[in-house]
């Protein structure tokens, strides 16, 4: 992630708001940062820096795709070369040439480069304080994201808190990862909280901005990820007190209707609206790929229907008897009907296709008319990081609480299953309730490399089969295209 890729073409691509919704409208190009001087351009800009999470390079295919890597399944697809870069991570046979490596690498530079822009010019800009205070609160959320992205890839990393201008530094080295959670990702979501409005409080066509709620959340992530656990709980109780809720029924959280999107559970989704006539892998495309490309493959269920991110027989084999996340989580021969359609273990090799996602043909009918949006972030993930954090301060009566409200809603109502455990007990049941809850959401291999610093992830993947994973595989490599090209790069450890 080099400085001179930040700022190398000084192209800014700005998004101008519309009456209908904040993504929902026609790029304009500027050649520097000259011309940010009223209000429509600092919103302009700032919604540019959410663009690229909509890339793939991050959650349009590579962040959902490391549940494949962190073995819940497998990459299906065609076979052959097909998603080779992905099953060289899963198999942990991936060197410094892995392309998935090198877009997750690069997948967080424009974003950086796009809040750091805000954050230089916004300030001291004459517009009214509550666009002034927002902007520059999603600007610092957005940073915080990405960094976030890139160290817990990546671990060092270099850091860019400015807008690259001449004469700068082009060939940085990499800053400790302690350093950029202590000096820019704890105080930009800090900073965050206290600018951003409420999620009620913005208006219909600013639903999905970042939020007070989204900041809190992802703070609460840090913490947990840091083990600061009654940090973590304080954040966790915030967004509670901020209304949000679980979901009456666990579909309700996905899919292509309007009434799936940024929800009551939802604190941060990555909003699309489909219908464009980008190409399929241009970085300006508004439709979701994660029907595309989960469908059974060739089989004419939705738009696309690659049939990627196949579920194990392991995974499957952990679902407990009566959760009903199953039936809305997969697709299996003998299951529910999928659009008046009859899955087949045939349709993948595993004898499994993820459903949890999948949007049908009446609602999309192409691979580039999916206006689903991803879920980054939603309330039943802060029940379980509260739930966890509590075990872990030896809370672990309070526990159980926030742990049951989501296993209930998965029907799983026997509250006596999650009282009167000890703590190791509860650590395990929690553990298991975040991979059932949140499977195929891009967060189980963030999980599994920060229990028992790393080891978990280890002793789990050993016991899959995958005994080529090693420690030094719980960071990914620097790609050696980057290092090539700045002198001052130096490669993770083992690589």
């Amino acid at each position: 992630m080099k400085k001179i890729i930040y700022t190398g073409c000084f192209l800014l691509i700005f998004f101008l708001v519309s009456c209908s919704d904040y993504l929902d409208k026609e790029p304009f190009e500027d050649p520097s940062a000259e011309t940010i001087k009223d209000e429509a351009s600092a919103i302009a800009l700032t919604n540019a820096a959410y663009q690229p999470m909509q890339r793939p390079k991050l959650y349009n295919m590579r962040m959902w795709a490391l549940d494949i890597v962190a073995g819940n399944s497998e990459v299906g697809a065609g076979g052959g070369d097909d998603g080779i870069e992905t099953i060289q991570l899963a198999n942990f046979v991936a060197g410094p040439d892995n392309f998935a490596a090198i877009d997750l690498w690069r997948g967080p530079n424009p974003g950086i480069l796009y809040c750091n822009t805000v954050l230089a010019n916004v300030p001291d800009m004459n517009i009214r304080e509550n666009i002034k205070n927002r902007c520059i609160g999603e600007a610092k959320f957005l940073r915080a994201s990405y960094y976030f992205i890139l160290v817990q890839l990546f671990g060092d990393v270099p850091l860019s808190l400015t807008p690259t201008k001449p004469g700068d530094d082009l060939f940085p080295g990499r800053t400790s990862k302690e350093a950029i959670y202590n000096e820019v990702i704890i105080p930009d979501l800090l900073d965050a909280i206290s600018l951003l409005p409420r999620r009620e409080e913005y208006g219909s066509k600013d639903r999905g901005r970042a939020s007070k709620g989204a900041a809190a959340g992802m703070l609460a992530k840090v913490y947990l990820t840091r083990g600061q656990f009654q940090k973590c709980v304080e954040m966790c109780n915030m967004v509670e007190s901020l209304g949000y809720a679980l979901n009456p029924d666990y579909s309700d959280c996905f899919g292509g209707a309007e009434s799936n999107k940024n929800t009551m559970e939802s604190l941060f989704e990555v909003q699309y609206y489909g219908l464009t006539d980008a190409g399929f892998w241009d970085d300006e495309n508004q439709a979701s790929w994660l029907s595309t490309y989960m469908g059974p493959r060739n089989a004419g269920w939705v738009g696309g229907g690659y049939g990627w991110n196949q579920p194990t027989q392991e995974f499957v084999d952990q679902y407990e008897a009566g959760d009903l996340r199953k039936d809305k989580t997969i697709l299996y021969e003998g299951g529910p009907l999928f659009d008046g359609k009859q899955y087949k273990s045939t349709m993948s090799s595993t004898g499994y296709n993820v459903r949890k996602f999948l949007v049908p043909l009446s609602v999309s009918a192409d691979y580039n008319t999916n206006s689903a949006n991803i879920v980054v972030l939603r309330y039943a993930d802060i029940l379980l990081m509260k739930a966890e954090a509590l075990n872990e301060l030896g809370s672990r009566t309070d526990a159980v609480e926030p742990l049951y409200q989501v296993r209930k809603r998965a029907g799983l109502v026997n509250r006596s299953d999650v009282e009167n455990l000890n703590q190791d007990q509860m650590r395990e049941k929690i553990r298991h309730e975040r991979r059932m809850e949140l499977a195929f959401e891009g967060h189980r291999w963030f999980d599994i490399i920060r229990w028992d610093n790393g080891q978990y992830a280890l002793n789990f993947l050993h016991s899959i089969g995958k005994v080529n994973a090693q420690r030094k595989h719980l960071l990914l490599p620097i790609p050696q295209k980057e290092i090539d090209a700045n002198r001052n790069l130096k490669q993770n450890p083992g690589y």
